[in-house]
């Protein structure tokens, strides 16, 4: 699997087409913060949804989904479908409030809904603990994961494969801030797909794959299930039952954030409409869901037969280090089959997913870092031009950072899998914030402290050895947490009235959440409808949903099962472009 002159010229070259945007957008990316952070407020849908898909397509990835399929077979994938129903109601509730907002980052809105210390407060520490902490756990497990493909497909050391990428990423993100990200966003994720459409052709074309018809003939039934066996009840609680009743609202994460955040909310805030921001979230759900799994699923199906255990990885890449051979390094040891040319275009494919996450938690993590700490709590009177060198600056040092904690992964994995866990029980408290107005600075403070506290708990409880369930330690902590933001939002004072009537204002809120406060200052009712907008996330569910499960059965050979969700696609889809024009017009649909 050594890539020849023909391989590196079709990387070198797709470096080349990416870079031109950054180029290109640098001078105006300088002009101000907005331009470098949100691209001046005028990007279109399109562009905004693609650079949304590429940002969440990375390395990482396609492991991932290797390693849920090869350990729980495809259904294991529902720990992660189940995030769609967290998307769409971005996209039908909260997009257009997000760019009502007008704020320059997601954690601007902390001053722009509460008051005083506490909002203050709330702002600064999810600062730093998002833009620098968390940020860089996240990036050093997309740079893990790239080091490991580079590992087996190039022989490369972690140190070269961080270095090379490091100077990569810190141009790109650097130059053209998110202007620049965005189009490259756009070239790459092009390059990424086609990539990983030739990964699975090759991989089924194995003698030991036999094509689609042997891959379904060969691997069992359970294997190949969309859901999980139900006779198995404590499987299919944790993968499928939780995930879709508890998990999607109540745990964050960035890219599916409940209400929205981080770089969803960051492209939200780019776009130069409503319009604009809702059409580009749509686009990304469909097609994040939609679109890219199946190509990883195949890869993944075809690896069980290829690579039947992780014995058969070892044998078969005697140069990689044992300690990095895990069921995730099956989807890089199929690229194994990829003939010269199609392997250059799938490591400018795979070196494309990396740059466009990594680039992109660059610049959002400098947003925060300099927009919500630095300008606001060390230099706030400093010119546009000091803000935008600090964000290029910063850029540098998170990618430094990054790099760092890479090399100490392997023993900060149980510290990063506590950073995921305080966040759980926060979700429901972001979801509702922007409909009742009586959450306030106080209860994100004691949502934050009691799910880190919780969280805490039981980290050390399994450290010490306490064999305890992984939904047993969600739910506890979701509901520990939301009773005490709850109890917090009755029995402390509510935001000054002045600051709730301003909020209200500009960013126009349905449902009867704000009532009291339209009725006592006689303001006008929202323009939105709530009805509307669940009608929309359910169509839109069902759209996205049916066209993921109509593929596979259309792949498997289920002709009467593609049908059916072929016809659950269609119709939804139908109703929902129908149904999105009212939505603006706030009358009902005829």
């Amino acid at each position: 699997m050594t890539p020849n002159g023909l391989d590196w010229t079709i990387v070198l070259v797709s470096i080349a087409a990416c870079f031109v945007p950054a180029l290109v957008m640098a001078r105006r990316a300088g002009q101000s913060t907005a331009e470098f952070f949100t691209s001046g407020r005028a990007a279109p849908w399109w562009l905004i949804g693609v650079s949304m898909v590429a940002t969440t397509f990375s390395t990482d990835t396609p492991n991932l989904v290797t390693d849920l399929v090869r350990t729980g077979g495809v259904a294991n994938n529902w720990q992660w479908w189940a995030f769609l129903l967290t998307g769409m109601l971005t996209v039908f509730f909260f997009a257009r409030l997000w760019r009502r907002s007008g704020v320059l980052t997601d954690l601007e809105f902390y001053e722009l809904r509460y008051a005083g210390r506490a909002a203050s407060l709330v702002r600064g520490f999810r600062a730093i603990y998002l833009g620098l902490l968390f940020n860089g756990f996240i990036m050093a497990t997309v740079n893990l994961a790239a080091a490991k493909i580079a590992n087996v497909v190039l022989g490369w050391p972690m140190t070269q494969t961080l270095l090379i990428c490091a100077v990569l990423n810190v141009l790109f993100a650097a130059t053209g801030g998110l202007w620049g990200v965005m189009y490259v966003d756009l070239i790459q994720f092009g390059i990424a797909m086609t990539g990983a459409v030739a990964v699975a052709w090759f991989a089924l074309a194995q003698p030991e794959v036999g094509g689609m018809a042997g891959l379904v003939e060969r691997l069992p039934a359970t294997t190949l299930a969309l859901v999980p066996d139900f006779g198995d009840w404590g499987t299919a609680l944790s993968i499928f039952v939780i995930p879709l009743t508890v998990q999607w609202w109540s745990v964050w994460y960035p890219g599916a954030e409940p209400g929205g955040g981080s770089y969803v909310a960051q492209r939200m805030l780019a776009a130069r409409s409503e319009r604009d921001a809702l059409g580009g979230t749509l686009f990304f759900n469909a097609a994040h869901y939609a679109l890219r799994s199946w190509p990883w699923i195949l890869v993944a199906l075809a690896s069980l037969l290829v690579f039947p255990d992780l014995e058969a990885i070892r044998v078969a890449f005697p140069h990689v280090d044992p300690r990095l051979v895990g069921h995730d390094m099956a989807y890089p040891a199929m690229l194994k089959f990829l003939p010269h040319g199609f392997l250059g275009i799938m490591i400018a494919g795979m070196l494309a997913a990396y740059v466009s996450t990594i680039v992109t938690h660059l610049n959002w993590g400098a947003s925060y870092l300099v927009h919500d700490f630095w300008r606001r709590f060390i230099r706030p009177d400093a010119s546009e031009g000091h803000y935008v060198a600090m964000g290029r600056l910063t850029t540098v040092l998170l990618m430094a950072l990054a790099a760092g904690l890479t090399f100490v992964l392997d023993t900060a994995s149980q510290a990063f899998q506590l950073l995921l866990s305080i966040g759980a029980g926060t979700g429901l408290l972001y979801l509702l914030r922007w409909f009742w107005w009586r959450i306030n600075a106080w209860c994100e403070i004691v949502a934050m402290v009691v799910s880190f506290g919780v969280a805490t708990v039981f980290f050390l409880l399994q450290k010490q050895g306490q064999a305890i369930p992984s939904h047993v330690v969600l739910l506890s902590t979701v509901g520990i947490t939301t009773v005490a933001w709850v109890v917090t939002a009755f029995v402390t004072p509510a935001e000054p009235r002045e600051t709730l009537v301003a909020f209200y204002r500009k960013i126009r809120p349905a449902g009867p959440g704000w009532q009291a406060i339209r009725a006592s200052e006689g303001l006008e009712a929202s323009p939105d409808s709530l009805p509307q907008a669940f009608l929309a996330w359910t169509l839109g569910c069902l759209a996205v949903y049916g066209a993921l499960f109509g593929t596979g059965s259309w792949l498997y050979g289920h002709t009467g099962t593609a049908v059916f969700w072929t016809a659950v696609a269609t119709g939804s889809t139908l109703w929902l472009v129908r149904l999105i024009p009212s939505l603006w017009r706030g009358a009902p649909v005829e």
